[in-house]
């Protein structure tokens, strides 16, 4: 991949501090293995511009025909569909440029003299404040959510979405050890007290709901914050809480836990060491996959013949642009 131009900067001003952003190439490879014998479809993520990042010159190698379409909450995804799939291996590369930056919100105290565009309204509010499958909204659910506020004291949807971060930062501990984590099941989550990214941002979104606060889930890549080249093998996800005095505050509370010092921050920042694929979970892909909807939605997804295909591979690679 090669060298791409300089990082986006932003001027300083005497009353704000920079927002920090970060620009660097993507290459997303997906190998199919032999597949012989039906119709195999593929659908690899592939990033979207928005407010916190801005994706430039997409590229994808191919040797069969393939769309970029976009699906519900504005995912976007590359789809190939082949009537019958070859017997030997193939491989897709999509390539990009990222421009990611730091997003903070707006409207808490501590950003109050940034100046950020205000994004549009989202169609979807209302789906942020129903169940997933793995995070439902039952009546124990309800309960704990409702505990939590009430130690805290907390009487406003921003007090009352602190007390859940807090809650989640300080009780939930970091670890992939044994079986069960990173699915995002909330019970799981609850009962272990640890795990993931997923479990952290499931309870956090769930309890939010549960309170009547619309909350949305994001995964991606994360980035080491070095700059330089390397593969990503691993994903990372995070949240948003809304409220009508502050607009959508980005949390991420898996990071919180991981990193003390940092609490504060992730409490209303995303940094810009990351990419996001996809919002949501639950997902219908487009066109629609015959297996069921997606947990969420990072790394390629194949069927063949209608069934979920697992011989596949892929790797992800970064180079950040000469400073």
């Amino acid at each position: 991949m090669s060298t791409l131009s300089g990082a986006v900067t932003q001027p300083q001003t005497a009353t704000e501090q920079p927002v920090r952003m970060r620009t660097f190439g993507l290459e997303c490879k997906t190998t199919i293995s032999q597949a012989a014998g039906g119709v195999l479809e593929l659908w690899v993520p592939v990033p979207r511009s928005d407010a916190s990042q801005q994706i430039q010159a997409v590229q994808v190698e191919a040797a069969y025909p393939y769309e970029i379409v976009e699906g519900r909450y504005g995912n976007r995804m590359l789809h190939m569909r082949l009537a019958q799939s070859p017997a030997t291996a193939f491989t897709v590369t999509l390539r990009c440029q990222v421009t990611r930056q730091e997003h903070i919100n707006p409207l808490l105290p501590r950003a109050a003299m940034r100046k950020l565009p205000k994004p549009p309204p989202d169609p979807e509010l209302k789906r942020w404040l129903g169940p997933d499958r793995l995070v439902p909204l039952d009546d124990k659910i309800r309960l704990w959510a409702h505990e939590v506020v009430a130690k805290a004291n907390a009487k406003t949807d921003l007090e009352k979405a602190r007390a859940v971060y807090n809650h989640v930062v300080s009780t939930v501990q970091y670890d992939k050890s044994g079986q069960g984590w990173g699915r995002g099941d909330i019970y799981y989550a609850c009962d272990t007290r640890r795990g993931n990214c997923t479990d952290f941002h499931a309870v956090f979104i769930g309890y939010c709901r549960a309170l009547g606060i619309p909350a949305r889930f994001s995964i991606g890549l994360p980035l080491p914050p070095e700059r330089g080249t390397g593969e990503v093998k691993g994903y990372h996800c995070w949240a948003e809480f809304y409220t009508k005095q502050t607009g959508w505050v980005p949390i991420d509370a898996s990071e919180a836990a991981k990193n003390p010092g940092k609490r504060e921050y992730f409490f209303g920042a995303h940094d810009e060491n990351r990419v996001e694929f996809s919002r949501g979970r639950d997902l219908v892909l487009t066109p629609a996959q015959q297996g069921e909807p997606l947990n969420y939605f990072v790394f390629p997804y194949a069927e063949l013949n209608g069934k979920p295909y697992p011989e596949l591979s892929y790797q992800y690679r970064y180079r950040d642009a000469a400073e």
